[in-house]
């Protein structure tokens, strides 16, 4: 007699639960929450902001995380964000092996770091390929996407029941699994597929697909994407014209991806979010030049309104033009959803930009592919992110409550702009960049300035920064500045540790940043 496999999987969870060493207290289970139109994650009971770094894609075996955790420590990351592979958690169907994850969750808590889990099932970045052998042995069973010309594309059909079925199994199992397994919450939150959607084909051109195509779009998609068609039974071209197709494949993948989230969720309600590759924001790219399907700017409400099991949706942003990175981080910053830069590119020019997602109050940043498995990441290389964390790292809890209640602004240089004004009420904040010409700023020769400003009380505020100045300035014209004093510090246990006063040369022409992590607490006056 055979038992169900639902049954051994509950069974299987129980018995780690119970093998829980008895100290082990269960902690609160993070969740996202929005005050006065801003989010925070909330861990244990706080904000927190996740200073991340996600590993490659197969460097999350257990025989490769020697060359991951020495990583990490270099880059000052409290998050790590690693896959779990599909093909290895179910090798055969029904049957789960928790190694990695095992490894995962105790490598993370020896290292005192949190994890990000990512879910590599049906999609990964457009493909199948993480599906197990079994699925992938069997595609009349699991079909792929048909393009135009009637033939298989190298993605996965967002209409085949089956596949849906089996991934929805599988990520429960996973999700049931990670409630037992981490009642000390090192996860705190779950990445569900990666990059979903399809390159080459813009939708799925199967008979079952055509037929949903030339049907009426639902109401509901019609609704969040503020459509009023001639006709209320308008098919999707009707709907949507350019881009009803990609709005069609929006649509499919995101009403699969919902599913799977819902399903997990129902065992073990984490934060759930949907990445996403890009398309061009400025201008927007036209359909057919970027992955269709996923959560592209374009497309967002239908996956709100689709997958409602999913937190939030996240970009992954490889793009060196800053004005096209930060049109990403304002796209992707909305009322309905909180920023989260869960992949960016691990080059050092793109290192200043976790300062302009902190300006958009985002909840975590993590550069893509920080471990030492590619020979080419070093200690050397990784250091301008290394700076940011170690910067942040120790009043992180800080920053995330200052920019929960709103009262922090960040900046990054651009190339041509040297200045930039930071209102605080009765108070401005003037920051430059480079050396001071003929009192003019030059800007550095590289883009590499970026400043966080935060106000403690009325008049005293926290500085922290790298290759910039910072100085005040009252809003009202007839009063001068004065410093009151100027602390240095580093933060201990959550609490302002004092070291010296800034005076004289340090103060008379503004607060120098230079490269190394220096944090101020500033105190003025008027007279």
């Amino acid at each position: 007699m055979k038992t169900n496999s639902a049954v051994l999987a509950v069974l299987a969870a129980v018995s780690v639960a119970a093998t829980l060493p008895a100290q082990v207290k269960e902690r609160p289970i993070p969740r996202l929450v929005k005050k006065d139109g801003r989010y925070a994650l909330m861990v244990e009971g706080a904000p927190y902001l996740m200073l991340g770094a996600q590993v490659h894609n197969s460097s999350a075996w257990p025989a490769m995380l020697p060359k991951v955790w020495p990583a990490m420590e270099c880059l000052h990351v409290n998050t790590v964000e690693a896959p779990v592979y599909w093909e290895q958690f179910e090798p055969r169907q029904g049957q789960y092996d928790h190694t990695a994850i095992d490894a995962l969750l105790a490598g993370a808590r020896q290292h005192h770091v949190r994890l990000v889990l990512l879910w590599f099932g049906t999609w990964k970045n457009g493909s199948q390929h993480y599906m197990p052998e079994w699925m992938k042995l069997a595609p009349e069973r699991y079909p792929h996407l048909i393009d135009k010309n009637g033939h298989p594309a190298d993605s996965p059909s967002p209409f085949a029941a089956a596949s849906l079925e089996a991934d929805k199994t599988a990520f429960t199992a996973f999700m049931r699994y990670l409630k037992a397994a981490d009642p000390e919450r090192t996860v705190i939150m779950v990445q569900v597929e990666n990059e979903p959607g399809t390159w080459g084909p813009v939708r799925d051109y199967s008979p079952a697909a055509q037929k949903l195509f030339d049907a009426p779009v639902p109401a509901d998609v019609l609704t969040a994407m503020q459509v009023k068609p001639a006709s209320s039974t308008a098919n999707w071209q009707e709907a949507f014209g350019p881009e009803a197709e990609v709005c069609f494949h929006a649509w499919a993948v995101a009403k699969y991806v919902g599913q799977v989230a819902a399903a997990g969720k129902a065992v073990y309600p984490l934060p759930l979010y949907a990445n996403s590759q890009l398309r061009d924001p400025v201008p927007p790219g036209a359909p057919g030049t970027y992955e269709s399907g996923g959560p592209t700017d374009n497309v967002i409400p239908i996956w709100k309104v689709m997958a409602p099991a999913l937190d939030l949706v996240a970009p992954d942003i490889y793009m060196d033009n800053a004005a096209a990175y930060l049109k990403v981080l304002e796209l992707y910053h909305r009322d309905d959803n909180a920023l989260f830069v869960p992949e960016t590119g691990g080059g050092p020019g793109l290192a200043r930009f976790f300062f302009s997602a902190l300006g958009l109050q985002a909840i975590g940043f993590s550069p893509f592919g920080m471990d030492y498995t590619n020979p080419r990441n070093t200690p050397e290389t990784l250091a301008p992110w290394a700076l940011n964390y170690k910067l942040i790292g120790p009043m992180q809890r800080e920053i995330a409550r200052l920019n929960f209640e709103g009262k922090l602004q960040a900046v990054a240089e651009k190339k041509g702009e040297v200045s930039r004004t930071l209102e605080f009420g009765a108070w401005n904040a003037m920051v430059s960049y480079g050396a001071v010409r003929n009192g003019r700023a030059e800007g550095n020769a590289e883009p590499t300035g970026r400043i966080l400003v935060a106000q403690l009380k009325d008049n005293q505020f926290l500085v922290a920064g790298f290759h910039a100045r910072v100085d005040f300035r009252p809003a009202d014209a007839g009063k001068f500045r004065q410093f009151l004093k100027v602390e240095e510090g580093v933060y201990e246990n959550g609490v302002f540790k004092f070291l010296r006063i800034w005076n004289g040369d340090e103060t008379d022409w503004g607060l120098n940043f230079g490269a190394e992590p220096v944090v101020l607490r500033v105190s003025l006056a008027t007279y």
